[in-house]
């Protein structure tokens, strides 16, 4: 049977590809969007209050680690094979060592439905590995510069919309505990699902519209938006085995290494590297990546997780 959720994303995508008028209003899909947000971060903040903070630094430090590895692999491939621009090639390379919250829901969900455990901190990493790419592109476009207004980046990195109802949740999580929580889980936690699936249609009416900027930059954004997510995949594979996590656990590190940002990143790389082409690092994000990841590769990471544990877990 097929998962209704994926059903809205294909729908939002066909009716994009038919340039239908079936956008969410903008006030709703702020909703939608900040229902997610916050969710994931409640749901990382009551796990957070069941252990220690200092049990989970293996954890964070392992994937800060991974988070400058990726850009640094994709960097070169778009300079040298893309021929990118420095300044494009290392937005680009950003985007692909951060991580997409939508996917990261649908990860979310995929688990739910198949119930297949995994460790719920995965929210706190997901805001851990927003941090290192973007300071990872600028220095590949800028060098160690003087110029950089690494304090002004700083503020855009942790007051952008994404990080901060990431962050509030997870505090809120925390100190709150899941007990205290009950009284807004209707709201937030039953209906995640359902907030989902309009995210999620909004989402495919966007990824359509970026298809089409295909026709201007080539194929190479096709091949590096599948290409790259399945080698990101393998390196979290690696991390989550590295760390002893459970087979979910595994698959959830290498979707958040297979993902692809399309929020924080942009708005990051649009105040520390204007002449980087916006438009060429959200066709390959969002209107690559996003659809596959989404379509197959959730689901892929995770036969990927449970092949390696079988071979390489303790």
């Amino acid at each position: 049977m097929a998962e209704p959720i994926i059903l809205f994303f294909i729908f939002g995508v066909l009716a994009g590809l038919m340039k239908a008028e079936l956008r969410l209003p903008s006030q709703i899909y702020d909703f939608v969007s900040t229902l997610l947000l916050i969710t994931i971060g409640l749901k990382g903040g009551i796990e957070l209050a069941k252990q220690p903070f200092l049990s989970l630094l293996p954890q964070i430090v392992a994937v800060f680690l991974m988070g400058v590895l990726i850009p640094l692999l994709a960097f070169p491939v778009l300079k040298l094979l893309g021929k990118f621009s420095r300044a494009d090639a290392a937005s680009i390379a950003a985007h692909y060592g951060s991580v997409s919250v939508g996917t990261f829901a649908v990860a979310i969900a995929f688990m739910g439905t198949n119930n297949i455990y995994f460790e719920e901190y995965m929210a706190l990493l997901l805001v851990i590995l927003e941090i290192p790419a973007i300071i990872v592109g600028i220095v590949l476009a800028k060098g160690l510069s003087k110029q950089t207004q690494w304090g002004e980046v700083a503020h855009e990195i942790f007051t952008g919309k994404g990080i901060l109802l990431l962050l509030g949740g997870l505090f809120i999580g925390w100190i709150a505990g899941e007990e205290a929580l009950g009284s807004i889980k209707p709201l937030f936690f039953d209906l995640f699902k359902g907030i989902l699936a309009l995210f999620l249609l909004e989402m495919g009416i966007i990824a359509a519209s970026k298809l089409g900027a295909l026709r201007q930059y080539g194929f190479f954004l096709l091949i590096f938006g599948i290409t790259m997510p399945l080698v990101s995949a393998v390196i979290g594979i690696g991390v989550g085995l590295l760390l002893e996590l459970s087979i979910g656990g595994t698959a959830m590190i290498a979707i958040l290494a297979a993902s692809a940002s399309y929020i924080a990143v942009p708005a990051a790389m649009r105040l520390s590297l204007p002449e980087a082409n916006p438009t060429l690092s959200l066709t390959a994000s969002l209107g690559i990546t996003f659809p596959f990841n989404v379509l197959i590769g959730i689901s892929l990471y995770y036969e990927l997780a449970v092949i390696a544990h079988q071979y390489f877990g303790a």
